[in-house]
């Protein structure tokens, strides 16, 4: 796949921006535009948490994330956003820590009910694996922490990247579907005629979706 400058849109505000410009955007744009819904003025800590795919860095999201969610509620929303194919086990790594959603004890790991503001603060980096076979890796980064009256307690996306333009390697079209053994090479992005054709057959093909899971064992979107 051909490098590009991976952009996308505030959700805030709907302007675009670079990949690189949108967490400064973010930090002024989050003060303006995440309003007060509670009339008793109570304020709930939020954190800006920005993720990428560690080796898929072109797929990223900004998110605001409540401190009082726990570690599990953070893992399902990128199962649900991004990773989710067969099940799989996952895992957090935090300052040197490991909470898994199926702990073994035996080798230190914890389990996920951690509440997010009892482990994180701004400027802390970490890691979430999906999938100890074909592992998906993300890196996640705590730009900073805020409060809000806002009463909905969800995880919310503030940003998130538009899906790349692939094209497909035979013909120059957009590509739609992308070969699951001829992606470990950075190839295999096709077209749904140019798919017909390929050598590795029918049953090695996946949809292109906006996911740094794209292409790996059975993930759809």
């Amino acid at each position: 796949m051909a490098k590009y400058q991976s952009k996308g849109t505030c959700e805030l505000c709907k302007s675009s921006f670079s990949k690189a410009g949108m967490t400064r955007h973010l930090n002024s744009c989050i003060p303006k535009n995440i309003g007060s819904e509670d009339k008793q003025n109570r304020k709930r800590k939020f954190f800006h948490i920005v993720v990428m795919g560690y080796y898929e860095p072109e797929y990223w999201m900004h998110l605001a994330v409540p401190a009082k969610a726990k570690l599990q509620t953070l893992d399902q929303f990128f199962r649900d956003i991004w990773l989710e194919c067969c099940g799989h086990l996952s895992a957090f790594e935090i300052n040197g820590k490991r909470y898994s959603v199926s702990p073994m004890e035996e080798y230190g790991e914890r389990g996920m009910s951690k509440k997010i503001g009892d482990i994180l603060e701004p400027g802390i980096v970490f890691h979430h694996e999906y999938d100890f076979g074909s592992t998906t890796e993300l890196g996640l980064k705590v730009i900073s922490e805020f409060e809000t009256n806002i009463k909905d307690m969800s995880i919310k996306i503030l940003s998130r990247n538009d899906a790349p333009e692939i094209r497909c390697d035979k013909c120059g079209k957009m590509a739609t579907q992308v070969c699951t053994q001829c992606i470990y090479e950075g190839l295999g992005w096709l077209c749904d005629d140019c798919a017909e054709d390929h050598e590795c057959g029918e049953e090695m093909m996946l949809p292109v979706v906006n996911s740094p899971r794209v292409g790996v064992c059975g993930y759809c979107g």
